[in-house]
């Protein structure tokens, strides 16, 4: 099929944009990778101390026999449920090396936090850059520099970016993601999102309200709705850093551990044929712009806007939100999975899953075939299944879907646009998720109510005062303010006042990760607030026209006077409770630095 016209200037575009860093890049790349391996580069004591604590065996296949050695990154801990499975990957990984004449040693383990711990709490302040510690976590295990290839095991919203991020900076390595799976499918999303509006309206108490939550989040594996955890790994497929068909097969399902074996072989395989799939090669401007096409087909998490920003970043490859906007003009919606839809991800998958959607894209022409992948037979091979074959894995035909109230196929598709849209206008940048949201809500023009922060919305929703049509503003929420926390909380009232026939929007330069569903939200306002933007000029009662028809996001009050409108600044006493208490004065140095959230929100550069 040949390449639709707009994904092939949007990957040109991309690829001129880029040219300067992404030459600089592969240079360095090629520089690194034409260096002797690292058991012979490097001095003697440096080689005992990197393998003294391998099995003598194993010392001896790497040292006198130069077998390939894997470093292994992970981020397990039995903190999040999606990383539980990841405690036992290790133990297999390195036997399946053993049985194929190599090596395998955990490099280092990087942090992994839990939003959903930490939703709504200081904690979720640490969140973004935590992302960018765990690229650091992961260059600090990689920098030992005694590996021919690595395994990245991770699954969770800033786990996957920053293990990216951080193996890009590795980018001579052949390297191999690794997922755990989601957890079964228990009380369904729809259910659980029914009794937090009902809690938030004081029609149940507590313990209703935790045991819905408790039968939704029940087991190892991910949470079962299409956020950015699901959405990582619907990416790595498309990008051909998977082994295919791996991203949402349950942890309990026999092919897990199958498809955590054949990771080990794939990687050696890169290896030992000395094929040239370094992931700094196989993430070109291609790759992300097929990640692109699949988050867009798929109404995939918006924090992916911020994260794969970022990850371009790391491999010289400059993308912007026009680039995303281009793309989900003519990128269809695929997928109804939730909050886009009542469906989990396993339905998801047994519908077609990933596979399916991105057959549809390639044959559409959406996506780039003419990609490197961690295996030979390229970016088709992710268009099948894996099954089990006696003890070993085969892959077959998905077929059509199997339900097409959650997948289509690119020819009758929910929506002939991904649903994503860009705004732009005196009130900055900003990014809004639509195709959740009713066709009648597409345009909000009311009047204004500021708050400085998530909890002064609820305390106000609590007190009855919302109960009018409104826009509300939550500002100082950027990466420089406060870390640029997701303000989930919000959606609960926000879906009740939407409920009882009010125009509602929401308008934040925080984060929302796709999780306002049916309620209009601009989010990721940049430039931030905190950073002069415009969001700091708003006053209560302020006309603002939130309109994703038109793509603009508008104060509507005279221009002169606009200009001329003093900006606010961040009241003190949030400055002070912004930095202070669970870890967040560590951070100081990240927020200080902090890129705008268009321009990933990195901290390193």
């Amino acid at each position: 099929m040949k390449l639709h016209p707009t994904v092939a200037a949007v990957t040109a575009r991309i690829q001129q944009r880029s040219a300067p860093a992404r030459g600089a890049y592969l240079a360095q790349l090629d520089a690194a990778a034409g260096r002797d391996r690292g058991a012979d580069r490097m001095g003697c004591a440096n080689v005992a101390h990197a393998f003294a604590g391998l099995p003598s065996n194993d010392k001896f296949k790497v040292v006198a026999e130069r077998a390939p050695n894997i470093g292994i990154v992970t981020a397990y801990n039995d903190m999040l449920s999606a990383h539980t499975p990841l405690g036992a990957y290790p133990a297999m990984i390195k036997d399946e090396a053993r049985r194929h004449g190599a090596t395998a040693q955990v490099a280092g383990g990087v942090p992994a936090m839990c939003d959903g711990v930490t939703q709504g709490t200081a904690g979720m302040e640490l969140s973004l850059f935590s992302r960018d510690v765990i690229a650091m976590g992961t260059a600090v295990a990689l920098s030992h520099d005694v590996f021919d290839a690595a395994l990245m095991l991770g699954v969770c919203d800033k786990i996957v970016p920053g293990l990216l991020i951080g193996a890009l900076h590795f980018g001579h390595l052949p390297m191999v993601f690794i997922p755990a799976g989601p957890m079964p499918s228990g009380l369904s999303n729809s259910e659980k999102a029914k009794v937090r509006e009902q809690a938030a309206q004081g029609l149940v108490g507590r313990p209703e309200l935790l045991e819905a939550e408790l039968k939704a989040y029940h087991a190892p594996g991910t949470c079962t709705f299409y956020g950015t955890a699901n959405s990582n790994q619907m990416l790595l497929e498309a990008m051909g850093l998977h082994v295919p068909g791996t991203a949402f097969i349950n942890p309990g399902d026999g092919l897990r551990e199958q498809l955590t074996r054949e990771a080990a072989r794939t990687v050696l395989g890169i290896v030992k044929a000395r094929r040239f799939a370094p992931i700094g090669r196989v993430v070109d401007e291609r790759a992300i712009v097929n990640a692109m096409s699949a988050l867009l087909a798929t109404g995939g998490s918006t924090n992916h806007l911020i994260h794969w920003v970022a990850v371009a970043r790391s491999a010289g490859i400059h993308i912007d939100w026009d680039d995303f906007a281009q793309l989900s003009a003519v990128v269809p919606l695929l997928t109804r999975v939730y909050p886009n839809g009542t469906a989990d991800v396993n339905q998801f998958q047994a519908a077609g899953g990933p596979g399916l959607v991105i057959r549809e894209l390639l044959d559409a022409g959406l996506m780039h075939e003419d990609v490197l992948t961690v295996r030979e037979g390229g970016l088709r091979e992710y268009t099948r299944e894996p099954q089990a074959a006696g003890e070993g894995l085969r892959w077959a035909d998905i077929g059509p879907s199997r339900d097409e109230a959650v997948v289509r196929t690119a020819a009758a598709p929910f929506s002939e646009t991904g649903g994503l849209k860009l705004l732009t206008g005196n009130l900055g940048r900003a990014v809004i998720k639509v195709s959740a949201v009713p066709d009648d809500r597409h345009v909000i023009e009311a009047p204004a109510r500021i708050f400085n922060s998530q909890d002064e919305l609820l305390k106000a929703f609590s007190a009855g005062t919302l109960e009018h049509d409104m826009v509300c503003v939550v500002r100082w929420q950027g990466p420089r303010a406060n870390g640029m926390p997701e303000l989930h909380k919000l959606t609960p009232p926000l879906a009740v006042l939407q409920g009882k026939g009010f125009r509602v929007a929401l308008v934040t330069d925080g984060r929302m990760s796709g999780a306002s569903g049916k309620v209009p939200a601009a989010i990721h306002v940049s430039p931030e607030a905190a950073a002069g933007g415009p969001l700091a000029k708003l006053r209560d009662g302020d006309v603002v026209r939130v309109d994703a028809v038109a793509g603009t996001l508008q104060v509507l009050i005279d221009a002169a006077q606009w200009e001329a409108r003093e900006p606010a600044t961040i009241p003190d006493a949030q400055v002070h409770a912004n930095g202070i208490g669970i870890g967040r004065e560590l951070f100081a140095g990240m927020r200080r630095n902090a890129l705008e959230a268009e321009q990933g929100a990195c901290s390193w550069l």
